[in-house]
C-alpha cells in the first residue's frame, strides 16, 4: 500500500455497543436462562446493562445472577428506595438508548398493548420517552400461544405503537413440544442489536455479496481450491444487513454461521457461482464480489478417484479457463446503465497497487479493493486498498466487521 494515500477515519470503537445504555427486562418464561448469556454478550460488546425484572422473572432465575453479570444492581419494584426520588420508572428509562425485553411472555405483549402499570418493567416501558428509546421485544412462548389471534393482534398493536420485534425461533421447546416461540439464541438477539444502532445508509437497497473460495473438483474426492475463509464477505453481507439492505449472500464452500437476516446461496465450484450470481444480479442494486473465484478449472472430472499405481507416473491434467463473473455482471446491461453498482476483489500476494489498479480497469467496475491474500485468509482482520478510476484510498489494518461497516459506508457514499 501507498503510505501516501489518505486514509478514511477509523471506526469510533471495537466494542460494537461501546457506550450504549440499555435497559434488559425479563419478563416470566423458562428462556430466562438465555437471558443470562444474553445479558453477559452486551457488555462484552461495550454496553452498560440495566437488567429489570417482573415478579415471574423471579420464579425461573435469580436477580443475583443477573447483578452478577452485569455488574449493576437489579430493579424489579416500583417503590425500590434505592432511588432517591422513588421513580425508578423515571429515571431508568431515561438513562436508556434502548429497552429490550427478552424474554417478552404473552402476558407482558398484553401489557404493554392495554398500557398497564402495575409493575416496574411495564410502567418504566409506558413512562420511556418515545422519540429517543425505542423498544425492541424478543417473544418467548409455547407454539400455541405464538400462532393465537389474540397473540397475534397483540404483537400488530405492539408494532404500530412502535415497538420493534424481533421474532422467534423454531425448535424444541421446554413443555416437550416443537415448534415457533421459542425466544431467539442470545448471539441471534446481539446481531439484532447491534444492527438496531447502525446507520441505515443503504435502506432500500438489494445487496448482491459473494464470499469464500470456489472448489473445482479433479474427481470425486480431490479438487482445486485456494485459502479464502470467506470471513471478509460475510462481515460484509452483515455489514450491508445493518446499514438497511437486503441482502443476498453467495457462499463457495465455508464453515461459517449466516448473518442475521441474509438469504444464503451455498454453492461449490466456479460455474455454480456463476449460475446463482446471474439471476440474483438481475434484482440487485449493488454487487459485492469478495469471493476467492477460481480462473481455472479441470477440462474433466474424473468419475472415479484417480489412484496412484505405484509406477511414479503423474497424472495428466487439462485445464479451461472460468467464465469471469464480476466481469460479466459488470458488463452487462444494467450495470453499464448505472443501475447496479459493482465493487470487485482483488487479493494479491505483491504490487497491490499496481495489480489493483489494472485489474480495475481490466473487469470495467468503478470500485475495486485491493488486499495481499496470503496476509489475510483465514484471519479476523484485514487492511483494503480502495482504488477508483481517480484514487487509490487505505483503509488501515483493523477488524473485518469494521473494515466491512467503513467499506459499505463508502459504497453508500458513492452511489448517492
Amino acid at each position: 500500500m501507498n503510505p501516501n494515500t489518505p486514509l478514511l477515519a477509523p471506526s469510533t470503537a471495537d466494542g460494537d455497543l461501546a457506550g450504549k445504555h440499555i435497559v434488559l427486562g425479563l419478563t416470566g418464561g423458562i428462556a430466562c436462562y438465555k437471558s443470562a448469556e444474553l445479558c453477559r454478550l452486551l457488555v462484552k460488546a461495550g454496553a452498560t446493562v440495566q437488567v429489570v425484572m417482573t415478579e415471574a422473572a423471579t420464579q425461573f432465575i435469580t436477580p443475583v445472577t443477573m447483578q452478577a453479570l452485569s455488574n449493576r444492581p437489579v430493579f424489579g419494584s416500583q417503590w425500590d428506595a434505592r432511588e432517591p426520588n422513588n421513580m425508578p420508572h423515571i429515571n431508568l428509562s431515561r438513562e436508556a438508548d434502548l429497552i429490550l425485553i427478552a424474554p417478552c411472555s404473552a402476558d407482558f405483549i398484553a401489557r404493554l398493548v392495554q398500557g398497564r402499570t402495575d409493575e416496574l418493567l411495564s410502567l418504566l416501558c409506558l413512562a420511556r420517552p418515545m422519540a429517543t428509546v425505542p423498544l425492541l421485544v424478543a417473544p418467548a412462548m409455547n407454539r400455541e400461544m405464538w400462532v393465537h389471534p389474540a397473540t397475534q393482534r397483540n404483537m400488530a398493536q405492539l408494532q404500530a405503537d412502535g415497538a420493534v420485534m424481533l421474532g422467534v425461533g423454531t425448535g424444541a421447546q421446554a413443555c416437550g413440544e416443537t415448534g415457533d416461540g421459542r425466544m431467539l439464541e442470545p448471539a441471534e438477539l446481539l446481531e439484532d442489536v447491534v444492527a438496531f444502532f447502525q446507520p441505515k445508509t443503504l435502506a432500500g437497497q438489494r445487496v448482491l455479496v459473494t464470499a469464500g473460495p470456489t472448489f473445482e473438483a479433479i474427481d470425486p474426492v480431490r479438487g482445486i481450491t485456494n485459502l479464502s475463509s470467506g470471513k471478509m464477505g460475510f462481515a460484509i453481507a452483515r455489514a450491508a444487513r445493518e446499514a438497511g439492505a437486503e441482502v443476498t449472500l453467495v457462499a463457495g464452500p465455508v464453515a461459517l454461521a449466516t448473518p442475521r437476516g441474509v438469504t444464503r446461496i451455498d454453492v461449490k465450484s466456479a460455474q455454480n457461482m456463476l449460475e446463482a450470481v446471474i439471476p440474483s444480479a438481475q434484482q440487485a442494486t449493488i454487487f459485492i464480489a469478495t469471493a476467492a473465484v477460481a480462473d481455472w478449472r479441470p477440462a474433466q472430472a474424473a468419475d472415479h478417484k484417480i489412484k496412484k499405481d505405484g509406477s511414479g507416473a503423474t497424472p495428466q491434467l487439462q485445464f479451461v479457463e472460468n467464465t469471469d463473473i464480476l466481469a460479466t455482471v459488470a458488463q452487462s446491461a444494467r450495470a453499464l446503465s448505472g443501475a447496479l453498482f459493482c465493487v470487485g476483489f482483488a487479493a494479491e500476494s505483491q504490487n497491490l497497487l499496481a495489480n489493483a489498479q489494472a485489474k480495475r480497469a481490466r473487469k470495467g467496475v468503478p470500485l475495486l479493493v485491493g488486499n495481499i491474500g496470503p496476509a489475510t485468509f483465514g484471519q479476523d482482520h484485514n487492511a483494503l486498498l480502495l482504488v477508483d478510476a481517480h484514487r487509490a484510498t487505505e483503509l488501515p489494518h483493523a477488524s473485518k466487521r469494521i473494515l466491512a461497516r467503513q467499506l459499505v459506508a463508502e459504497i453508500a457514499h458513492r452511489i448517492s
